[in-house]
């Protein structure tokens, strides 16, 4: 199928197709989810014009109709999966962790959290037949957790390649991952958005990125926005954040591993006090919810909270110096 140019579509001339990829729309896909009232602010034109833009735009990608059952099971045919190294973690979770989807990791401080992280930020660069999408990661690193040793560690972890003279070359692994530090969540929200276009640059390459990692997801959202007058304002910015994550997700058929804080609820006399943060925005935007948490030595514990289509259960694996293991 022929690539559709921006200038092609009902409305939009090169002058207005400059200004569109300067706000970040390379692509008819990108402009066919967009919101008119977000168009209109970044390409400078009236609403209208940007409805008219928009609607041009989901008729020429064929996206926003309506579509049968089978036609949505054979579009999730699509959809890949990443090991992250441990069989009861990867059949809980159906097979790995989807694309086209959120992945939230919460639990407290030490639980693997940014383990389980750098474990996928090393297998989603595997070929398909060893679990993995051929491709590369991009975090935003909130928190400086960030170890390129931890994959290096992970690397030589791996089991041999299927050509023993040629071992996996940790090297090659990190040019694969680009990594950019955040310093507050306004500058999140910008890289979430600088992603896009990274991404747009890297499809072209043999390795398109297959994965985003946010850790923490609420780490500078908690600490910027203090007391209950602020929370409003914070939810609805963490909203829109994780939008852009799930647009990420959709148009690069990505991962997007976010992990989150959480909280203890001193008023809770029964069951387990902790919660994560974010509240009800956070919880309905992930697709899957896992909560991590200690066990004995280097065992963790996953329990897979909430999924549309998986039942709830728990997987046990350990942390290990080359990685996650049963």
């Amino acid at each position: 199928m022929a690539e559709i140019l921006l200038e092609d579509l009902q409305g939009v001339g090169p002058a207005t197709a400059e200004k569109l990829r300067e706000a970040g729309f390379n692509s008819v896909e990108a402009l066919a989810v967009a919101s008119p009232a977000q168009l209109a602010a970044c390409a400078d034109v009236g609403e209208s014009t940007a409805a008219k833009i928009i609607a041009s735009a989901r008729a020429a990608a064929d996206i926003g109709g309506f579509e049968t059952g089978d036609q949505v099971m054979e579009r999730r045919k699509l959809v890949g999966k990443v090991t992250t190294g441990s069989e009861t973690f990867d059949a809980l979770m159906g097979g790995g962790f989807e694309t086209q989807s959120i992945v939230e990791l919460y639990g407290e401080f030490g639980s693997g959290k940014t383990q389980v992280a750098h474990q996928v930020a090393v297998k989603v660069q595997l070929p398909l037949e060893m679990g993995g999408l051929d491709g590369s990661v991009i975090i935003i690193d909130t928190e400086n957790t960030f170890r390129p040793e931890r994959i290096v560690q992970m690397v030589e972890g791996l089991s041999p390649s299927e050509d023993p003279e040629h071992p996996w070359d940790p090297e090659e692994f990190l040019k694969n991952i680009h990594v950019a530090r955040a310093y507050n969540s306004n500058h999140q929200i910008l890289l979430a958005e600088s992603a896009l276009d990274l991404a747009d640059k890297l499809k072209k390459s043999g390795k398109p990125v297959r994965l985003l990692v946010v850790d923490s997801l609420t780490a500078h959202f908690r600490a910027e926005y203090v007391g209950r007058g602020t929370l409003a304002d914070r939810q609805q910015k963490l909203n829109k954040h994780l939008h852009a994550l799930m647009r990420f997700a959709d148009l690069n058929n990505a991962v997007v591993l976010v992990t989150n804080q959480v909280m203890a609820k001193p008023d809770a006399f029964f069951g387990d006090p902790t919660k994560p943060v974010g509240g009800h925005i956070v919880g309905h935007t992930a697709t899957f919810r896992i909560y991590l948490r200690k066990s004995k030595g280097e065992k963790r514990i996953a329990r897979l909270v909430d999924s549309p289509n998986l039942p709830d259960g728990e997987a046990v694996f350990s942390v290990t110096t080359a990685g996650l293991v049963d």
